[in-house]
């Protein structure tokens, strides 16, 4: 007997004594050994979940792998136990390795002089799948060990989950979760019996069996394995012949990948989950896919649907992938663009919680200059004289422009700032008075953030889609919020019944960018429209393209539940009555004022809302305010009255001079 011929005999004689002991005199046998290493964290792709926790995309692991982390419980149990009847009958019951069949290998290796049978337990078959050895007998009997430490450390859904987890399935397909999408395009837990049986054959030559390259090897199998089934008990006959009928998949379905865009800013835990709502999504795309068949070439569409109780989003849209002309593989959400007059709510509001204008001040809508400045009204024509709110609703831009001039441009920008909004002005340049009209740069992110504030209490909080929680920043008072949703509340062009949404629009010069934001109590809703690369569009308005689309959107999301009330009020003139007498503050009875600027009437007390008047004509004030700014027209004599609602009043008479 050769030498060579004696060494295999004493290995195959340690694989019996391993395979006999199945326990520390087997593992001693080997001397010390390494325990089978166990996945890195990186080592698995990402599953993207909505809020429901179904599934919205996955993300492959690093190196382009489609590889996810899969217990025994994602699997339906037919595969588990045509899994457990194919591959290892006695699993969960043999201590890891089944020893006649270690036995039969290692005799088979020893007269043949290579590897005959493999004689692997599925927990063998694990070891090896986390440290892949060539076929040696070598590296069989290092499996062997760390195939009964395995069974001694673990349970066995956490031995079969493993299994599940790495088996190879040809390609960059590795586990059952990836093969269930790439060939069936649904998870493994939704398999029936013929894709199943043809998930548990591939692992056996996963690329001789690929079914796109080789469907008749991998039928052949499959239909072995059913048939296997049937004689276990497992499928009658009639469920085996149906399950052989069914055709074996020829090509690979696409991964899920719902907002795509998105994947790039996950950093690759094992699951993500995201605020997204898989219905209003749903409806979203149907909705944004057939807007953007109306769009003219390279024109671009971007969707954010937002829950203002959560501040959290519901729904994107951020175009079509495989649309390079439009951008779709960027989240132009985040990009910085003209917001147009999509400010101008927000100046509203700022102005009437400061006293300059009341929703029924008269502003006037007249070609005016404002230094070097000289805007225009889009429309080129003009209303005159109107009331703010109008103004407001109208987006009339003189009368903006002045209310910006009164407020303080830098003041403006300021509180944007303090907010968490900043605009984003040219090098070295200061806020002036062209911002209110988009002379500046913000992302439709901070749009929705300061609309969504808008649409609730007037904190301005970035509306999240991952598992944080930004903290919000007060821009408006409550009160002011409500008065300009209130304002901007009215029915969709070419509708004559209103919804109960409130909506403004923007355009940026030249085109560049339509906007159309939008919100009911529950929902806000953001569309832009317009040309990635920042070039104007050929034609159109945002009443052209956004505006009809956020109506839509509107249509297509669950409308919010109608509120019944007797009586509908100014909520920013509501105020409880106060038992606090009405005192005039400032200024105090023969008060001499010097100067001609500005002046700060302050009250106390009082049952609100309070008017002010200057020699017995009302003056611009809010209601709901205790204070106003009065500008006198020259030096004089004057009436300060303060009135409240219960009918008290309080005056000081008060001389303005010119000064020095």
């Amino acid at each position: 007997m050769t030498r060579r011929r004696i060494k295999r005999l004493g290995f195959a004689g340690l694989a019996a004594l391993l395979a006999l002991t199945a326990g520390g005199a087997g593992l001693a046998a080997l001397g010390r050994f390494d325990p089978a290493p166990m996945p890195a964290a990186n080592a698995w792709g990402t599953r993207i979940l909505a809020s429901d926790k179904s599934l919205l995309a996955l993300s492959p692991a690093p190196g382009g792998v489609w590889r996810f982390e899969t217990s025994a419980d994602d699997v339906s149990p037919f595969l588990r136990q045509l899994l457990v009847t194919v591959e290892d009958r006695r699993f969960g019951t043999e201590p890891g390795v089944d020893p006649r069949a270690v036995l039969r290998a290692g005799l088979q290796w020893a007269a043949a002089g290579h590897v005959v049978s493999g004689g692997s337990t599925l927990t063998m078959q694990v070891a090896k799948l986390l440290d892949p050895r060539p076929r040696r007998l070598s590296a069989k009997l290092l499996e062997t060990a760390r195939a009964i430490d395995l069974w001694r450390r673990l349970p066995p859904d956490r031995i079969m989950g493993l299994w599940l987890s790495l088996a190879p399935f040809g390609g960059n397909l590795v586990g059952v979760e990836a093969a269930s999408y790439a060939y069936f395009g649904k998870p493994p837990g939704a398999l029936d019996a013929a894709e199943a049986a043809l998930l548990v054959a591939l692992p056996r030559r996963p690329e001789a069996l690929r079914p796109d390259r080789h469907p008749l090897a991998a039928k052949r199998l499959r239909d072995r394995i059913l048939a296997l089934a049937g004689q276990r008990g497992l499928l009658t006959p009639a469920e085996v012949a149906a399950a052989q009928a069914e055709p074996v998949p020829l090509h690979r379905f696409p991964m899920p990948r719902a907002v795509p865009q998105l994947l790039a800013s996950v950093r690759h835990p094992p699951v993500v989950l995201t605020s997204i709502d898989p219905v209003i999504q749903s409806a979203v795309d149907t909705a944004a896919q057939a807007a953007l068949t109306g769009l003219p070439p390279k024109v671009a569409l971007v969707v954010m649907v937002g829950d203002l109780k959560s501040r959290t989003l519901s729904a994107l849209w951020l175009g079509d992938w495989n649309d390079t002309a439009r951008a779709g593989r960027t989240d132009l959400t985040r990009a910085l663009r003209s917001p147009g007059s999509t400010l101008k709510p927000f100046l509203y509001a700022l102005a009437f919680s400061d006293g300059l204008a009341h929703p029924d001040t008269l502003l006037a809508d007249a070609p005016d200059r404002f230094g070097s400045y000289d805007p225009e009204d889009f429309t080129g024509r003009f209303a005159g004289r109107v009331t703010a709110a109008e103004a407001l609703r109208r987006s009339l831009n003189l009368p903006a422009v002045g209310l910006l001039a009164r407020y303080g441009a830098l003041r403006f920008s300021a509180a944007l700032t303090a907010a968490g909004t900043p605009l984003v002005l040219p090098r070295n340049a200061a806020p002036s008075l062209p911002i209110i009209l988009g002379g500046a740069g913000l992302s439709m992110r901070q749009l929705m953030a300061l609309y969504a504030g808008l649409a609730t209490d007037g904190r301005v909080q970035t509306l999240t889609l991952f598992d944080d929680k930004p903290i919000g920043h007060r821009l408006l008072s409550p009160a002011a919020a409500q008065t300009v949703a209130d304002i901007l509340t009215r029915p969709f062009p070419n509708e004559t019944t209103a919804r109960g949404i409130a909506w403004k629009t923007g355009t940026s010069w030249g085109d560049r960018d339509n906007w159309a934001f939008g919100f009911d109590r529950t929902h806000i809703i953001g569309v832009w429209v317009g040309r990635p690369d920042g070039t104007a569009m050929d034609s159109g308005a945002a009443a052209d393209h956004a505006l009809p689309i956020l109506a839509r959107l509107f249509s297509a999301v669950p409308a919010a539940p109608r509120v019944v009330t007797p009586e509908t009020r100014m909520l920013s003139f509501a105020a409880a009555p106060s038992a606090d007498p009405l005192r005039l503050l400032f200024p105090p009875p023969g008060a001499v004022i010097e100067g001609l600027g500005p002046l700060d009437l302050k009250a106390m007390g009082g049952e609100r809302p309070l008017s002010f008047l200057i020699d017995n004509a009302p003056i611009s004030s809010i209601g709901a305010l205790r204070q106003t700014q009065w500008l006198p027209p020259g030096p004089g004599f004057y009436h300060v009255t303060v009135l409240d609602a219960a009918g008290a009043a309080v005056q000081a008479a008060i001389r303005v001079t010119a000064g020095n």
